[in-house]
């Protein structure tokens, strides 16, 4: 079992803690700029960063659909952990200063991958097309917060 990632960078004209304050708000933000792959969007607890907990079915191809029940850590300033408690699955958001007025975001998810050659097409296209979803959120993001 090999593990699988994923990364995606943006840069965003707006603060970093506005950004990051944005990304981290699941109560009122999160759930607005989420792109179509997710759906049942839940905060059960929390709603604000560290301590959140929040649901949410992620279809990232016409067959794959992850339930996902994660749970939010702030391990430093800028960063975001969640912890997915129905499978491998991490996902780390890190927004830092990028200039004046400028942030930029980066999320990375890593999963334990299937192994023999389900494996193989997940190491090899899982990717891409989570980074297509991330990329998709980013955007979202920007727009919500870019005066």
């Amino acid at each position: 079992m090999a593990q699988v990632e994923a990364t995606t960078e943006r840069t965003i004209a707006a603060d970093a803690e506005a950004v990051f304050d944005a990304l981290a708000d699941y109560k009122d933000v999160r759930g607005k700029v989420l792109p179509a792959h997710f759906s049942e969007y839940e905060v059960r607890e929390g709603g604000d960063g560290e301590g959140t907990l929040v649901h949410w079915k992620l279809q990232a191809t016409s067959k794959r659909v992850r339930d996902c029940l994660l749970e939010v850590t702030e391990p430093t300033d800028g960063q975001l952990v969640e912890k997915d408690r129905n499978s491998s699955m991490v996902t780390t958001w890190t927004v830092t200063p990028a200039g004046e007025d400028r942030s930029t975001a980066v999320v990375t998810t890593v999963w334990d991958g299937a192994g023999g050659i389900g494996g193989f097409f997940e190491r090899t296209f899982a990717p891409k097309g989570l980074g297509r979803i991330y990329d998709e959120l980013l955007a979202n993001l920007a727009a919500e917060v870019e005066n």
